[in-house]
C-alpha cells in the first residue's frame, strides 16, 4: 500500500488533518535535513492551534489518551517529513525516537505511552518504521502536553 495513502488513513482515524499547517512554537526549524538524515524537533500533540491531551499521565490523562498523544506527535513528524521530501516513500528507516511523558509521580508506563508513536510509525512505514527508542517521565512539557516525541529519519535526499 502507498505510504502516503496509509498516512492519510491513519491521520483520519486520529482526527489529524494532514494538509493543515504545522505550527512551530519557537525560533527553530522543525526539520533539519543533513545528507540522508532528517532530524525532526520534538512534536507535541497539537492539531491546528489546539494542544490536545494537556495534563499528566496517570493523573488527569489516562494511558490510552497519552498513547493517542504520542500517536498525534508521530503524525506531525510524518507530515513534516512528507513536506520536506514530497512523499513518505523517501523514508528509508527510523533509527531513533525519544519520547518524553509528563508523568504523575507514581506513573511508570512511559514505554506503553511510547507505543502510541511506535504503532503509528509501523502502521504507516511498515518495516522501515521499526526503530530504537527511549521513553522517560518528566515533570513538565511545552504547553502542558502529556507527550513530546522527537525523531531521526534516514531518507533518500530530495532529488535522489
Amino acid at each position: 500500500m502507498n505510504r502516503d495513502n496509509q498516512w492519510r488513513r491513519v491521520a483520519d482515524r486520529f482526527g489529524f488533518p494532514v494538509d493543515d499547517e504545522i505550527k512551530v512554537g519557537g525560533k527553530y526549524t522543525p526539520v533539519l535535513i543533513d545528507g540522508d538524515m532528517a532530524y525532526v524537533a520534538g512534536q507535541i500533540p497539537r492539531i491546528g492551534e489546539t494542544v490536545h491531551f494537556v495534563g499528566c499521565a496517570g493523573d488527569t490523562i489516562s494511558l490510552e489518551e497519552a498513547r493517542q498523544a504520542a500517536g498525534v506527535s508521530a503524525l506531525r513528524a510524518l507530515s513534516l517529513i512528507h513536506r520536506a521530501c514530497g512523499s513518505l516513500d523517501a523514508v528509508v528507516s527510523v533509527p531513533r525516537i525519544s519520547v518524553f511523558v509528563r508523568s504523575a509521580p507514581d506513573f511508570t508506563l512511559q514505554s506503553e505511552v511510547a507505543d502510541g508513536a511506535s504503532d503509528v510509525l509501523f502502521e504507516v512505514l511498515g518495516e522501515s518504521g521499526v526503530h530504537t527508542r527511549t521513553s522517560v517521565g518528566v515533570l513538565q512539557l511545552p504547553k502542558g502536553a502529556v507527550a513530546e516525541v522527537d525523531f531521526i529519519f534516514r531518507i533518500r535526499p530530495p532529488g535522489n
